[in-house]
């Protein structure tokens, strides 16, 4: 039997028992136009829904947050409020606007603040270590005594942040920017910062034993009695650098430029300097060297 737009031809060889075939192609045809229809009416629903509820679900989100019933808040506008001392470990933060933002002495061990803008915030005393902050905005932020100890701070920018006798063991600071950023007396031990940015930074009496500083710009920097034992500075510029009295010993300076860097009193034991640029340099013993 075949069926064609409700014409209906019956098999010689059917039984008059049998009912004939009463479905035919345009009768399915029919049925999944209806069918798209009724998917297409769906989604446009669901779409009209979500666009109406998205911005309330995201203040119910921040005021779930606020309240403590919940960690998360990505993208939540955060900006000026007071966290002091508040345990936000774990917290997702992600894109968050916390400009201006108190996190004095806060606990965000484990955090995920990635490309959150924290420019200005007190992250003075915060415990922040194994914090994700890639590529996050820290402009001019306070982290003195902050402990950011095996944090991801991949291409943040921190130029400007005051991080005196911060804590930055085996952080990983890739690419970071941190010009004009005060260091002084931070620790930096084994800290990953390939690539990164601290012209014009203060690193005096700063610690970074073993830290991986390769093709970082070190342009005017301030090393005055910092430590850099078996510190690898392959590549590194330290054009106008103040490194009076620093200890490069077992250093790596392969490569290194060491224009106009001021090395007096410098503990260059030990260290590699193959093809480093020499010009106006003031070596350890007074001497001027130029190459």
């Amino acid at each position: 039997m075949i069926g064609i737009c409700g014409i209906i031809y019956i098999d010689p060889t059917q039984s008059h028992n049998e009912s004939p075939l009463t479905s035919n192609p345009c009768e399915i045809m029919r049925d999944n136009t209806k069918l798209q229809y009724l998917k297409y009416a769906l989604v446009s629903s669901l779409l009209l829904i979500a666009t109406f509820t998205l911005a309330p679900a995201r203040a119910d989100q921040r005021a779930d947050f606020l309240a403590g019933r919940t960690r998360d808040c990505r993208r939540c506008d955060l900006a000026g409020l007071n966290f002091k001392r508040r345990d936000l470990s774990g917290a997702d933060l992600t894109g968050a606007n916390l400009r201006d933002t108190n996190f004095h002495d806060a606990k965000l061990v484990g955090a995920r603040l990635a490309g959150a803008d924290l420019t200005a915030a007190n992250l003075n005393k915060a415990n922040l270590s194994r914090t994700e902050m890639g590529g996050a905005i820290l402009r001019g932020a306070m982290l003195y005594a902050a402990n950011l100890d095996a944090a991801n701070l991949g291409e943040a920018d921190l130029s400007g942040a005051r991080m005196g006798t911060a804590r930055l063991t085996r952080s990983k600071l890739s690419k970071a920017v941190l010009r004009d950023a005060d260091l002084r007396k931070a620790r930096l031990a084994e800290a990953i910062m390939p690539g990164a940015d601290l012209s014009g930074a203060a690193l005096d009496f700063a610690f970074l034993r073993g830290a991986q500083l390769d093709g970082a710009a070190l342009r005017e920097t301030r090393l005055t009695g910092a430590e850099l034992i078996n510190a690898s500075l392959v590549g590194a510029d330290l054009s106008d650098a103040n490194a009076l009295g620093t200890n490069f010993r077992g250093a790596d300076l392969s490569r290194a430029v060491l224009a106009g860097t001021n090395l007096r009193r410098a503990n260059l034991h030990e260290i590699k300097l193959d093809g480093a640029v020499f010009r106006a340099t003031a070596m350890p013993d007074g001497s001027t060297r130029d190459e």
